[in-house]
């Protein structure tokens, strides 16, 4: 029981800018002060080694090769160099958590609201967050029975309407109550998105602000889903009814839409993720840049490992770091 309630706290887990060809003018010629922030598609959960280093930020599931690691290296290749002041991506971190302090597993405490880590001197911030404050992992749930009993005790989150069947949520959430629901939770997003924007702009002045996308988890061609990656035996997303796939599609562009607008909105950029992972997402096989709902991902608790839960593998954070380092490079040198 420990276990889950570690994982439910610390699971939660955008029209300014695409990522247009790298600029040819010259790179900054000093360091540029960086923060890093986000949830657990920037802490990168599921990959291995975590940074614990600082406890009991250990409970973020925070990887050391994330992806503004990854990012940060390959920009220095190119003779860009970030003094990264601080990543404090946090798993489960909702948009609120920019602002205020994050509950952490096991009763140990708390870290810090993100947005503690701004100095006046940041000159740039980069993060994504979003899919927590939406409440995804309770889509997932209610589309899915396996999510709802033991398999997805450790995920956070239940059911938007636990009373109506995990085979009816097509239904649900594009009509009545579940609809309802949905938008005001975008509406919510997208209130708080811009709320957290313009505080960046307070914070660090002299800050850029990029904001990071999520990756494609459902491709177009959804018969793709009804057949296990190599090496598994479980559906990439278990079973969840193949008429649900278009809907879970739907939300997650729906939920990019919001995020570039309140870039737009903002004066912020935006990294493109999900137009750029159709051919990554969890039903590509051997192809695949997110691990399946129930897939085994690197981290374990004890000797149990524990699924992605739709999160990227080490494919979708590389595909991830190329594209924030593109955009990057470009906000940099424009």
């Amino acid at each position: 029981m420990a276990g889950r309630l570690a994982f439910a706290a610390a699971l939660g887990g955008c029209l300014a800018l695409s990522v247009p060809a790298a600029s040819a003018a010259a790179a900054p010629a000093e360091a540029v002060p960086t923060v890093f922030f986000g949830d657990s598609y920037t802490a990168n959960f599921g990959i291995t080694p975590i940074n614990d280093t600082d406890k009991p930020r250990g409970l973020c599931f925070q990887a050391t090769e994330n992806y503004p690691a990854v990012a940060t290296r390959r920009l220095a290749g190119k003779g860009i160099t970030l003094s990264v002041q601080s990543d404090v991506s946090c798993g489960g971190a909702l948009v609120e958590n920019f602002g205020r302090e994050q509950q952490l597993p096991f009763g140990v405490g708390t870290v810090p609201a993100q947005r503690n880590a701004l100095k006046d001197d940041t000159k740039l911030v980069v993060g994504g967050m979003g899919g927590n404050t939406l409440g995804f992992t309770s889509i997932l749930k209610q589309c899915s029975a396996k999510l709802r009993g033991g398999e997805g005790a450790i995920l956070p989150g239940a059911p938007v309407d636990p009373d109506s069947p995990s085979g009816e949520c097509r239904d649900f959430l594009t009509a009545g109550d579940g609809k309802e629901w949905l938008d005001y939770k975008f509406e919510q997003v997208e209130t708080e998105l811009v709320d957290m924007l313009d505080s960046m702009s307070y914070l660090s002045p002299e800050a850029e602000r990029v904001l990071v996308g999520y990756p494609r988890l459902v491709p177009q061609d959804t018969t793709k889903c009804l057949t296990p990656a190599p090496g598994q035996t479980q559906l990439p997303f278990a079973d969840i009814p193949k008429d649900a796939l278009p809907v879970l599609d739907q939300v997650q562009k729906r939920l990019n839409d919001v995020m570039k607008k309140a870039t737009a909105d903002t004066g912020a950029d935006y990294v493109d993720l999900y137009d750029h992972t159709g051919k990554n997402t969890a039903c590509d096989g051997a192809g695949r840049g997110i691990g399946g709902l129930l897939e085994n991902s690197k981290v374990e608790l004890g000797t149990q490992p524990i699924p992605w839960y739709a999160h990227p593998n080490e494919k979708g954070r590389t595909i991830q770091a190329e594209r924030v380092a593109a955009t990057i490079e470009t906000v940099l040198n424009r």
